[in-house]
């Protein structure tokens, strides 16, 4: 099965919300992107459910690719061999039903592909023709200090037809009971600044927008992270993800 179609039988009909302003860019310069979220009182897969001064992050699709062994990967670095523009990954995660406050003690996965749209520890069918089965880069996992923040340092996600550009993560209380799967969304701008050059520049830029996407296409106004960076040096992303433990 191709991914494309995966990804086509595993989500029907989500609707096409507005999509989130991108903010502009003056060459290769990111400024942070407001993610803010004042709704409340409100649910839905859209905006989550809100509660006290937090919106809990949506829940989505591990996808075709999870970690095989996640417990065998905990790494702060998970580049491994892989090129492509260094990205510092900093998620908060909160517990929402302690009034917000910073979980620590949480188990933190995360895995995404290279600049050529690969995931490691798959490959060599028709999801993905490249075999990767034998290697293991771009994941990882920490847990979360006192303030409930984990740092990860990897590349840019590079893309893949029919997703927009993603990291996936796996949340687990410390006694390892799963809290929530979720995605993390990039804004747009920073992404078409990044494939237009380097090891990027060849797969060219991503065929599919957040608002077409099958994942994220109902909205991300829990899962859009705030990029800043250079081309010239390096990116960080930040993050908070809301969970219920």
């Amino acid at each position: 099965m191709e991914r494309k179609e995966f990804l086509k039988r595993g989500f029907s009909a989500l609707g096409i919300a507005a999509m989130v302003p991108i903010i502009g860019c003056s060459k290769d310069t990111v400024e942070p992107v407001d993610t803010t979220d004042t709704t409340s009182g409100t649910t839905g897969t859209t905006t989550g459910t809100t509660t006290g001064t937090c919106t809990s992050t949506v829940s989505e699709t591990e996808g075709p690719f999870p970690t095989k062994s996640p417990a065998s990967y905990v790494l702060n670095d998970i580049t491994s061999d892989r090129q492509g523009n260094k990205l510092v990954v900093k998620i908060t995660i909160q517990n929402k039903t302690n009034s917000c406050a910073a979980l620590a003690g949480a188990l933190v996965d995360i895995w995404h592909c290279d600049a050529a749209g690969n995931y490691s520890e798959y490959g060599g069918t028709g999801m993905q023709a490249t075999n990767y089965t034998n290697v293991h880069f771009l994941r990882g996992r920490q847990t979360t200090d006192a303030n409930g923040l984990v740092t990860f340092t990897t590349i840019y996600p590079g893309w893949y037809s029919g997703r927009a550009p993603h990291i996936h993560v796996h949340i687990y209380n410390s006694a390892g009971k799963s809290l929530l799967v979720t995605q993390i969304a990039f804004p747009e701008a920073t992404s078409a600044l990044v494939y237009a050059q380097g090891v990027y520049a060849s797969h060219g830029q991503a065929d599919t927008k957040n608002a077409n996407d099958n994942v994220f296409g109902d909205g991300v106004s829990t899962e859009l992270a705030s990029v800043t960076g250079t081309v010239s040096t390096s990116f960080e992303l930040t993050h908070t993800i809301v969970v219920t433990a």
